[in-house]
């Protein structure tokens, strides 16, 4: 194997460990704000489970974090929280899951 398809391979490698990386710590983010919506909207137990997943779940409908956004702001639209209020929780809560993997 030449050195070049040993760096090719390296190169690899770390692409996939980073998108896995990636992928883990959006799902910490998605359950941090499934666990603070679920406390808005005065879930327990189980009910506080089911709901939490389908935050991360919703997460998974397309790229980026629009699809998140979206059904949190219909979930909350009751309770008073806004689109801005969302967005900041997401990047607070993304900051945590960061600082949960390092």
């Amino acid at each position: 194997m030449s050195s070049f398809d040993n760096r090719e391979k390296g190169f690899e490698k770390k692409f996939a460990t980073e998108e896995e990386l990636k992928f883990k710590i959006n799902s910490r983010r998605n359950r941090y704000l499934g666990e603070w919506a679920s406390g808005i909207l005065q879930f327990k137990g189980e009910d506080q489970k089911k709901y939490i997943q389908s935050v991360v779940k919703a997460d998974l409908e397309e790229a980026g974090d629009e699809d998140v956004i979206r059904k949190l702001k219909k979930d909350l639209e009751n309770f008073n929280v806004t689109e801005g209020e969302i967005r900041n929780k997401i990047s607070e809560f993304n900051q945590k899951a960061q600082s949960d993997y390092q």
